[in-house]
C-alpha cells in the first residue's frame, strides 16, 4: 500500500469552507492561535482539522515567501576528518538553537569540487554558506563576496574574509619555545598543506619563535604534503632520508604525527629518547599514544562560525576571531 498524499492547505480550506489565506494565517501564527485572524471556534476547528489529516508546512513555498529557506550550506575538506567533524558538530549545535538546519558536503580539498558543491548548495537556495576548505589564496570567495552570498570561514581563513580560527601561528610559538627549553637544537618539520592557512600560520609561528633564539630548519627537512597519517608518513621518511636525525620533529596535524610516529617506530627511532614529536588539534587519538600536541578549540570554532554568519545575515558587521590555544604535554615531547 502506497503512502498517502500529502495534505494541502487548499484542501483543508476547502474542507472547512474557508478561504485559503485566512487558514495560512492561522496555521503560521501557532504562539497566538491564530486568533487575530479568526473567531476562536473557527481557529480551535482549523487546528483540530490540520491535526486529524496529518497536515505538514510546506518548507519550500515557505521559503518562497519569506526568501529564507533556513538552510546553511556547509563545505568541507573531509567529514570523516575528526577536527573538521567536531567543528560541524559545532556548527550544527548552533544552528537548531537558531532554527536552521544545516548541510554538509565534502570537497576533498579539491578546489573545483570546492566551488562546485557550493554552487549546488546556493542552487537549493541556501540562506548561507560556511567553509572549512578554504585556501590561503581563494578567488572563489571574492567572487562570492561580489555577488554579495553571506559565508564564514572556520578552521582556515583567507585574507579578506571573516572567519573563526584558531590563533595557528601562536600554536606553531608555543611548540618551538617548548622544544627549545626542552633543549631540542635542531628540527624537522612536517608543514602540511601549503595552500592552507593552517599549514601556513602554524610553520610561520614556529619557525619564527626557533629563529629568536638563533635556531631554524633545514629547508631539506621541512615538508608539505597533507594533513592525514599517509602524508605524516611520506614527510617522516623524507626527513630521516636526510641524516642526521632531528632532535624534533613538528607535525602541523595530529593525524600527519601519529602517521610519522609509525614510521618511526619501523626505522627503530624511538620517542621521545631518540627524537621528540609534537602535533597539533589534540584529537582523542593524540591522547591515547602519548602525543604532545597543540590544543584547538574545534567546537567552539564551529560554533561561533555558525553566530558570526547570524551576525553577517543580520546586516552586521563583524570581524575575524582568532581563538587561543592550549600547549598539551605528553610523553612524546
Amino acid at each position: 500500500m502506497g503512502a498517502r498524499p500529502a495534505v494541502t492547505l487548499k484542501a483543508l480550506a476547502a474542507e472547512l469552507g474557508l478561504n485559503p489565506s485566512t487558514v495560512s494565517r492561522v496555521l503560521n501564527d501557532p504562539k497566538g492561535l491564530g486568533s487575530k485572524w479568526a473567531a476562536p471556534d473557527t481557529t480551535e476547528r482549523i487546528f483540530a482539522l490540520a491535526e486529524e489529516r496529518g497536515y505538514r508546512k510546506n518548507p519550500y513555498a515557505a521559503s518562497l515567501r519569506t526568501a529564507k529557506s533556513h538552510m546553511i550550506g556547509v563545505v568541507v575538506p573531509r567529514l570523516q576528518d575528526y577536527v573538521l567533524a567536531t567543528m560541524y558538530e559545532g556548527i550544527d549545535e548552533a544552528a537548531s538553537e537558531h532554527g536552521y538546519f544545516t548541510v554538509v558536503s565534502n570537497s576533498l580539498d579539491d578546489p573545483t569540487a570546492h566551488r562546485a558543491k557550493a554552487e549546488k548548495l546556493l542552487d537549493r537556495r541556501a540562506d548561507g554558506l560556511i567553509f572549512g576548505d578554504a585556501l590561503f589564496e581563494d578567488p572563489f570567495l571574492d567572487e562570492l563576496a561580489e555577488r554579495g552570498v553571506a559565508f564564514t570561514l572556520v578552521s582556515r581563513r583567507s585574507p579578506g574574509h571573516r572567519s573563526v580560527t584558531c590563533d595557528d601561528y601562536a600554536g606553531g610559538r608555543m611548540v618551538a619555545e617548548h622544544l627549545v627549553a626542552s633543549g631540542r637544537r635542531t628540527f624537522g618539520l612536517i608543514a602540511g598543506n601549503p595552500r592552507a592557512s593552517t599549514s601556513i600560520d602554524r610553520c610561520a609561528g614556529f619557525l619564527d619563535a626557533l629563529a629568536g633564539h638563533g635556531l631554524g630548519v633545514d629547508p631539506e627537512r621541512v615538508v608539505p604534503g597533507g594533513f592525514d597519517a599517509p602524508a605524516g608518513s611520506v614527510a617522516a621518511a623524507r626527513i630521516l632520508a636526510v641524516g642526521p636525525l632531528p632532535e624534533a620533529v613538528f607535525a602541523v596535524n595530529d593525524f600527519a604525527a601519529i602517521g610519522a610516529l609509525g614510521v618511526f617506530a619501523r626505522e627503530g627511532v624511538t620517542v621521545p629518547e631518540d627524537m621528540a614529536l609534537v602535533g597539533f588539534n589534540d584529537t582523542p587519538l593524540a591522547g591515547s599514544v602519548g602525543l604532545t600536541t597543540v590544543r584547538s578549540p574545534m567546537h567552539s570554532i564551529g560554533r561561533q562560525g555558525f553566530e558570526m554568519l547570524m551576525d553577517v545575515l543580520d546586516g552586521r558587521d563583524v570581524e575575524s576571531v582568532r581563538l587561543p590555544p592550549e600547549l598539551v604535554v605528553r610523553t612524546s615531547a
